[in-house]
């Protein structure tokens, strides 16, 4: 939904002006379960699982009966594991489902560039693969200074993203070990 900034004023004043009005012993309680009726009025519930992280904490997806697209997340209040609460990766799931901004070509920019280039994804993986291992051959250390076999690589470290679900942490991560990294942090940590 493209909000402009006229929407923006009328929102803001209708809002302003409720606030007021339940200032002055309006009760808004009616209103806002009417409300909050109607914007799941012909929605299909289902729970599911979050999928960031290792918790487990239970998401009730509402979905238009109609077409089956995500209208609506919401946490679940029966939920075991967390009541109804999500953290802000939690509640922000619904833009996995509606997210149709994705970038689908490869961009790349050339070191003291001003434009970007549009690359095939071939050039993009084999230009990865050829930096990555330039640095890693650099970088390699077999012993360590007390001849102990240590097998590391000291030239590459990663900070993992927090949007990557657990299996793709754990293939990333195991990739990350077998090119020998030590320096492997995860951006949830920080």
């Amino acid at each position: 939904m493209k909000l402009t900034r006229r929407d923006f004023m009328k929102v803001s004043g209708a809002a302003t002006a409720g606030l007021a009005l339940s200032g002055l012993g309006f009760d808004l309680g009616p209103v806002q379960a009417y409300a909050w009726e109607l914007r799941t009025k012909d929605a299909k519930e289902t729970p599911t699982i979050c999928c960031y992280c290792s918790v487990g904490c239970g998401i009730i997806c509402h979905t238009d009966k109609k077409t089956g697209k995500v209208i609506y997340t919401e946490g679940d209040a029966d939920h075991p594991i967390n009541g109804g609460s999500l953290c802000a990766k939690g509640a922000a799931s619904y833009q996995i489902a509606q997210n149709d901004r994705r970038i689908t070509k490869v961009l790349y920019r050339a070191p003291n560039s001003d434009k970007w280039q549009v690359k095939k994804w071939d050039w993009a993986l084999q230009e990865i693969a050829k930096r990555v291992k330039a640095s890693r051959d650099k970088s390699f250390v077999t012993t360590n200074e007390k001849g102990q076999v240590v097998n590391r690589c000291n030239g590459i470290a990663s900070v993992g993203s927090a949007a990557l679900d657990n299996e793709e942490c754990w293939a990333y991560q195991a990739m990350l070990r077998a090119l020998g990294l030590v320096y492997i942090e995860h951006q949830a940590r920080i």
